[in-house]
């Protein structure tokens, strides 16, 4: 797991108020939303806020691209990578 991983995890947590999770909890390649971690719309939105605001990256909610970036850990640590 790397750094920025890890900064995800800790910002999912913190921004959702998973109080009893920890970064170790999440899967880094396990799906976000429904089946996986089994977050909502409503975190969502709130997911991709935190994220634009610590990462300073440029989101398009209504993106079909912007759903697959926010498909897990993994693929949300590439996005923000590749949008530094």
């Amino acid at each position: 797991m790397t750094d920025l991983e890890t900064k995800i995890k800790e910002l999912i947590i913190e921004s959702l108020d998973l109080e009893d999770m920890v970064a170790d909890d999440i899967d880094t390649d396990e799906a976000l939303f429904v089946d996986g971690l089994g977050l909502d719309s409503i975190d969502a939105l709130e997911l991709g806020l935190a994220v634009k605001n610590e990462f300073h990256v440029v989101l398009e909610a209504s993106s079909e691209d912007t759903k697959k970036h926010f498909y897990s850990v993994a693929t949300l640590a590439n996005f923000i990578r590749n949008n530094k």
